[in-house]
């Protein structure tokens, strides 16, 4: 949803640097599933949460950052206010879900492959390149609306939606 917000804000090209970010920080998260975050997060449900809290608290800035954004001449003056590469890989690093996602298909669904090396090295390359592909949709998604975005009386309100959209799904994935 962020990455539909940014591709309505600023466009694919400029949204760029934040996929990227969004990729890398997925990267990391799926290193950390391979080596056992996950595990850590089982062992210690503190950490668990502390990162949880982390994370949501960090959502809430982004979906501060996309709804209240400048709209119309403030937004030329105001180009700080995008979404970043650092804001990506963040965000993704702070997502406890998502490594725990990563353990259990690591877990349960490696490719078949003799070399163990191999079999986490094929499947998480297949998983970051669904993630490219699908990431890359929502950013597209999000600039065929950029319109909307530059339209002066639907940018706030477009852009409310979208940050509440964001906020409604984060406390939908922290419910247990």
């Amino acid at each position: 949803m962020s990455l539909a917000a940014v591709g309505g804000s600023v466009g694919f090209r400029k949204g760029l640097p934040y996929l990227v970010g969004i990729l890398l920080g997925l990267i990391v998260a799926m290193c950390g599933a391979v080596l056992g975050v996950a595990a850590i997060f089982v062992q210690w449900p503190q950490a668990k949460l502390a990162v949880q809290v982390l994370g949501a608290l960090y959502l809430l800035y982004i979906s501060w950052k996309i709804a209240f954004a400048p709209i119309g001449d403030e937004a030329a003056a105001a180009k700080s206010q995008v979404a970043t590469l650092s804001d990506g890989v963040i965000l993704n690093i702070l997502n406890p879900k998502l490594y725990a996602g990563f353990f259990v298909l690591f877990s349960q669904f490696l490719l078949p492959i003799d070399a163990a090396m191999l079999q986490y090295l094929a499947t998480g390359l297949v998983m970051f390149m669904i993630a490219v592909i699908l990431d890359s949709v929502w950013l597209a998604i999000g600039s065929s609306i950029q319109r909307l975005f530059a339209n002066p009386r639907y940018a706030r309100p477009v852009r409310v939606l979208f940050g509440l959209s964001i906020i409604v799904a984060t406390v939908w994935a922290l419910l247990p």
